[in-house]
């Protein structure tokens, strides 16, 4: 996470036209670090005022509602986090606790600024979460299960030791071809429409521009952070960027074929050697760690792009975006994608 505030300060100047950080370390690579132990060092202020047991404990429960959702993230055939047949269920509960934590450190904090913005926050985020979950469920539906393992293993081809493929029903009319021919954006296009609501969803999920409204500092003060200072402000920052890795996760997971690799299988060439080997091996392991951490890092960097180009949108508009487009096409989308399974079924 600390590169990724790196990343993200070259992915501004490069849009900008300028150099970014350069000073501390070689081309300014640990400036971000020389920042965190600043921030360390900085006296943890509570204003007097506040309501201190939930002031201190609102960054801590978003820093923990973000990172548990990773334990349910598959990374691979062989690492496939915590083995739960909902899990797709699960993340989104456990990640919605963060419209708790923001109203949590807006309201304690006793101040107009910061309790606007977690106003601000509880409306966005509750609104934005009908989209990104209509979504989801859209592809659970085409998938046919709510399990994140299952999901990826229909988007790739499945090897045993002798490099055989398996006779798996759901991957048989893709087995010929492997790839990013498997992925579900490809073998049902309707999906790509659903990725594009998804990730506009996301972006108002993790806070980011042009829908950072519960921040909004250019009229809020910074929102609900106008009152934290130290750690616990870089808390805050720090659960905003691991949410935006989490969303790049699943949605590399749910569309662009997970853990397996974008080749297909071409010619001679070895199946496994496309689809990251067999079941349990350690090169398996290692490519599939590979590919699906560069999808969601490719992900990354177009929301940082996506930042640097667009203005702030005001509420209206941003609510507007939300009840009056992406949850009128989520629902489209999914009621195709209902009917497009039964008559396959």
């Amino acid at each position: 996470m600390v590169f990724a505030i790196y990343a993200e300060r070259k992915v501004s100047a490069f849009m900008q036209d300028r150099l970014g950080p350069m000073e501390t370390g070689p081309y300014g690579l640990l400036q971000t670090v020389a920042d965190l132990l600043k921030l360390i060092q900085k006296e943890d202020i509570v204003p007097s005022a506040a309501q201190r047991l939930l002031f201190l404990l609102s960054p801590l429960l978003a820093f923990a509602a973000v990172f548990a959702g990773f334990s349910v993230v598959p990374v691979g055939e062989s690492w496939q986090g915590a083995a739960i047949h909902s899990g797709v269920f699960f993340l989104l509960a456990v990640v919605s606790l963060d419209v708790i934590a923001l109203v949590m450190a807006g309201w304690s904090s006793n101040n107009k600024y910061s309790t606007l913005g977690a106003f601000r926050a509880a409306a966005q985020l509750l609104s934005y979460e009908v989209p990104l979950g209509l979504t989801v469920l859209t592809v659970c539906i085409y998938a046919g299960t709510l399990d994140l393992y299952q999901i990826s293993l229909q988007q790739g081809i499945i090897v045993d030791g002798d490099n055989h493929v398996l006779g798996i029903k759901a991957l048989r009319e893709v087995a010929s071809w492997g790839g990013f021919f498997s992925w579900n954006v490809v073998r049902m296009p309707v999906l790509f429409f659903v990725w594009i609501i998804f990730f506009i969803a996301s972006l108002a999920e993790c806070n980011r521009a042009p829908f950072d409204l519960p921040e909004a500092e250019s009229e809020l003060v910074a929102g609900i952070q106008t009152e934290y200072s130290g750690f616990r402000w870089a808390t805050i920052m720090l659960a905003e960027y691991a949410m935006m890795l989490l969303v790049s996760i699943i949605g590399a997971i749910l569309f662009f074929g997970s853990w397996y690799s974008p080749l297909p299988n071409i010619g001679s060439v070895a199946l496994a050697d496309w689809t990251n080997g067999a079941k349990g091996s350690w090169s398996a392991t290692a490519w599939g760690v590979f590919w699906l951490i560069g999808k969601a890092l490719f992900f990354v960097v177009i929301q940082m792009w996506v930042r640097w180009t667009f203005p702030r949108l005001r509420i209206n508009q941003l609510m507007s975006v939300c009840w009056k487009y992406l949850t009128p096409f989520a629902l489209f989308f999914l009621l195709v994608t209902a009917v497009w399974k039964l008559l396959l079924a």
